[in-house]
């Protein structure tokens, strides 16, 4: 079973990632996992951090010679910021002198952040012990992972991609077909394919950065050459659908999902929103729409999965709302700290690496091989039951 475990803090000294069930016999390309790494840091209304941080990978352990050996494969991300927080962030006890000279303590929580229900949850009275492992920072490990992950479904035949299909209102409403979002996605640095309406989306995050404010959007993955059967409609918890969804909306900052054509599928009629079945013998089964985003009954119809995430604004804002400090009780303006105007494009690759995740640990569930050579056989055969079933 394909899983994983990240630990680390946002300016603690590195983030560190284990991941288990990959098999073995598979090549690994680092620099391209560090691309992926550096797509992730992009995007226009990204904030000063972006310029610090230089998030590269070290695989130490699990890879020999650029092949998987089939045990936990161990990746660690450094904090180049670390010397400058040594002493905020750092794992030595301090003494109480020392505790209460500490710089950075937080006491007024952000709205929309963890800090105030995790600062009660896990009894902290310095709200830095929260923000730290709430932030997004973590995504970072997780692009990771879903670099692996996307190499694994690559060398299977797979290909994932992602783009923003809307910022702060503006849509980019053009249907596009899948080489075309290949071709133009990383055009622009909104990440949108009609390059016409890229300058009135950065004007809109300018506009929101010189208020202090922030802005959201939607995103979305598009995986290609699926094979199906892949998910399950035997139980909730293994259909594709569902564990995607749930991968999704664990980003932080995502507040909805939808496959295909999602909530506008309330306002059709049924005839106009299932997907007619088709056959030849050169396709094999194939649908003559995908209206419900290549899954159906929690399983992959080997059609395109289409994957919609919405992301709020973030919460972090440079003219900060109403909050309470948590030892005076007093109202103050909530704790600025260093943050994004908009960072949807950049959650675009976070999504794109998130449903990345969730393909491979469904195929590797589906096949259980040990064996990349076995593993990518079991999924040929599959894809040849389309056509002689």
């Amino acid at each position: 079973m394909l899983r994983f475990l990240t630990s680390g803090e946002s300016h603690g000294p590195q983030l560190t990632v284990i991941i288990e069930g990959l098999p073995a016999n598979m090549s690994i390309d680092i620099d391209q996992i560090n691309e992926e790494m550096f797509k992730r840091q992009g995007g226009y209304g990204r904030g000063r951090r972006m310029q610090i941080e230089k998030d590269t990978v070290e695989i130490v352990s699990g890879v020999r010679h650029g092949y998987t050996l089939g045990s936990p494969v161990t990746i660690v991300i450094k904090n180049d910021d670390f010397t400058h927080w040594r002493n905020i962030m750092g794992a030595a006890p301090i003494s109480e002198e020392e505790q209460e000279n500490m710089k950075r303590v937080i006491t007024k929580p952000r709205p929309g952040h963890a800090d105030l229900v995790g600062g009660m949850k896990y009894n902290h009275r310095d709200l830095r012990n929260v923000l730290e492992r709430s932030s997004a920072r973590e995504t970072a490990a997780r692009v990771a992972v879903g670099a692996l992950c996307k190499q694994l479904l690559k060398q299977l035949g797979i290909d994932v991609y992602s783009r923003v299909v809307e910022i702060g209102g503006i849509k980019d409403e053009g249907l596009y077909d899948i080489q075309t979002i290949i071709e133009n996605v990383d055009k622009n640095d909104v990440r949108v394919i009609d390059d016409s309406i890229a300058q009135a989306i950065r004007d809109k995050i300018d506009s929101a950065k010189k208020e202090g404010d922030s802005i959201g959007g939607v995103v979305q993955v598009i995986v290609d050459h699926m094979p199906i059967g892949i998910g399950s409609y035997v139980h909730y918890d293994r259909k594709l659908d569902g564990r995607i969804a749930q991968s999704v909306v664990g980003i932080n900052a995502f507040k909805g999902v939808s496959f295909g054509e999602g909530f506008k599928a309330a306002e059709k009629l049924g005839s106009e929103i299932q997907d007619p079945i088709l056959y030849s013998e050169e396709q094999g089964y194939y649908r003559a729409s995908n209206h419900l985003g290549g899954l159906e009954g929690g399983m992959s119809n080997g059609m395109p999965i289409i994957v919609n995430g919405v992301m709020k604004p973030i919460p972090t804002l440079y003219k900060p709302l109403a909050s309470v400090d948590i030892d005076s009780k007093a109202p103050f303006k909530a704790t600025i700290e260093r943050s994004d105007s908009c960072a949807v494009p950049a959650a675009s690759i976070v999504c794109e690496h998130a449903v990345s995740y969730e393909i491979a640990r469904s195929i590797l569930e589906e096949f259980g091989s040990h064996d990349f050579s076995r593993l990518a056989q079991q999924v040929a055969e599959r894809r040849e039951l389309n056509q002689t079933f």
